[in-house]
């Protein structure tokens, strides 16, 4: 990759593996990086606290702290939460407190991998025991690729015979909290949207691919995000929302096991205290997890100036067909 067209470091951090002392708390110069490229910048972090140009950023809360764009100031994602933040593994059971949030409370290290890379680790957890790494690349013109992998290091028992991951995008304030996808019966040729902005917190949330016939089943008691299903099913692998003057794109290689997931609450009081925070969220499931088997899924984000649907697609098209 041609490293004029590629990331800038801009707050260095380490070559080598440096792990923190405690999986929160404070963060210093070896927890997050702020990258440039194009017409975006961002942080990209671990689950330590900061506090930084875009106000407070609170622990366990890892992934992008904040991005802007040349063409938005204004960071999309709530200041004290974060997008793409690896939140959860679960399986069918009741998990509760730190179990539950168990990415956000384990250890994460950051490094930089290259010159447009940089990665967080986390090693084996200890509920579920997974081992994961997260990579994300920030290039020309507003894009940020990231590729998430993971292995289970220990087997489960009584989970169900599933793991679930799933990732959070708490977005500020935005007047339409929808998310935007392709209907089951259509195509990037032959497009018909739906829009998918569910009416309360874990009521109807999670949409699956139109081949994906993995049916989860869960314990008494399990009201989650990923346990409730919309009987809305889309066709290509991405969803869009609007933010102010631009829009931001989630696009995936294609994976049947990808489920998308919303809420309009999830990220809370808006700074006004006058309306809710929705989170854009998305999930991987792997049907039949067996132990020491790597999973994963790849994407990218994709933040630039409202041009309209068509161009949505071309982007969309411009990143599966490379």
């Amino acid at each position: 990759m041609n490293e004029l067209l590629c990331v800038t470091l801009l707050f260095g951090v380490a070559s080598t593996s440096i792990f923190a002392d405690e999986p929160r708390g404070v963060a210093t110069e070896n927890d997050f990086a702020v990258l440039e490229a194009g017409t975006i910048r961002c942080a990209i972090g671990n689950n330590k606290s900061h506090v930084g140009e875009h106000g407070n950023h609170a622990a366990g809360y890892n992934g992008l702290f904040w991005l802007e764009s040349k063409d938005q100031k204004v960071s999309p994602f709530v200041p004290t939460y974060a997008g793409i933040n690896l939140e959860h593994y679960f399986d069918s059971r009741n998990q509760q407190g730190e179990t539950f949030f168990e990415p956000r409370h384990s250890t994460m290290q950051l490094k930089r991998v290259d010159d447009q890379t940089v990665e967080l680790f986390q090693p084996q957890t200890k509920e579920y025991g997974v081992e994961s790494r997260t990579t994300f690349t920030v290039c020309e013109p507003y894009y940020i690729d990231f590729e998430f992998r993971c292995t289970p290091k220990r087997e489960i028992s009584d989970g169900g015979g599933f793991l679930g991951v799933f990732w959070a995008s708490y977005i500020n304030g935005p007047i339409d909290k929808s998310i935007y996808f392709l209907d089951s019966q259509s195509t990037l040729n032959r497009p018909v949207w739906r829009q998918f902005c569910t009416q309360a917190h874990d009521r109807d949330s999670t949409v699956l691919h139109k081949l994906d016939q993995t049916s989860l089943s869960f314990e008494d008691g399990v009201e989650t995000l990923f346990s409730n299903t919309s009987p809305l099913r889309y066709s290509e692998p991405f969803f869009y929302g609007r933010f102010k003057n631009m829009v931001l794109i989630y696009v995936f290689k294609p994976n049947q096991n990808i489920r998308f997931s919303h809420s309009p609450s999830g990220g809370g009081s808006t700074a006004a205290g006058d309306d809710t925070n929705p989170a854009w969220d998305f999930q991987l499931i792997v049907p039949q997890v067996q132990v020491g088997q790597e999973y994963g899924l790849t994407g990218r984000v994709i933040y630039k100036k409202w041009e309209g649907r068509d161009d949505v697609l071309a982007e969309v098209r411009k990143y599966l067909g490379s």
